[in-house]
């Protein structure tokens, strides 16, 4: 029986506080395709492959040939920032802790290439990040398990043997359905009660609340 544990990380909101990022750049995205999309929907939606959140937010009758258009356009806008992404509070003291208490330490994450170079260095932590399970590495992005699963598969673990920490629904359903311990911070904006009815086995703040409260996380509980 394999005593490695990991623990697994969304990026976008739960290390890197850029979900607001997000909700505006697809704003802004939409609105150059012609679409008047509120803002408070998009919220909801980050967290989405771009494909999923597209349909999520302009529906299955949509033109699925404005799909790329939409994707690109957000990836243009957002690709501004990529030199100056904030890592949240305490994100990568986060990782080391959890490391440095033999945790191996993996990423999934609907990001991928660029984005997530910029995000990783935002987060610098890669001296004890194993890798990252990102949008080129499943065809099925989150609610679906995929992500969290191939994360899993990464650090060799069962299900039983590794948390997963995000911030949205997605991330939350993603989780109870690969049969993994579902951790969720409040810093990418979704209330924590949508959270818990998702699977949320604990609420935090943050990484910096979440660190500070380590050894009566369930972290300590599966030492």
């Amino acid at each position: 029986m394999t005593t490695r544990r990991a623990a697994i990380f969304d990026v976008d909101g739960t290390l890197v506080d850029t979900n607001h990022l997000h909700v505006v750049t697809w704003w802004e995205a939409f609105r150059q395709g012609g679409h008047r999309v509120p803002m408070r929907d998009i919220h909801r939606a980050v967290g989405l492959g771009g494909g999923d959140l597209i349909e999520y937010l302009l529906g299955k009758d949509r033109d699925p040939e404005d799909d790329e258009r939409f994707v690109a356009a957000h990836h243009a806008l957002y690709a501004t920032y990529f030199d100056r992404l904030p890592a949240l509070d305490a994100a990568g003291d986060l990782l080391r802790a959890l490391a440095g208490r033999g945790w191996t330490i993996v990423l999934a994450t609907s990001a991928s290439g660029a984005e997530l170079s910029a995000l990783r260095r935002a987060i610098d932590a890669d001296d004890v990040i194993l890798g990252a399970a990102s949008a080129d590495d499943v065809t099925v992005g989150k609610p679906a398990p995929d992500p969290v699963r191939q994360a899993r598969e990464l650090a060799d673990v069962p299900s039983e043997r590794a948390v997963f920490v995000g911030d949205t629904v997605w991330d939350m359903k993603a989780a109870v359905r690969d049969g993994v311990l579902p951790v969720a911070v409040l810093s990418g904006g979704i209330p924590s009660e949508d959270l818990k009815t998702a699977g949320a086995q604990g609420v935090y703040r943050d990484p910096a609340d979440l660190l500070a409260g380590l050894d009566t996380s369930v972290f300590a509980d599966r030492e």
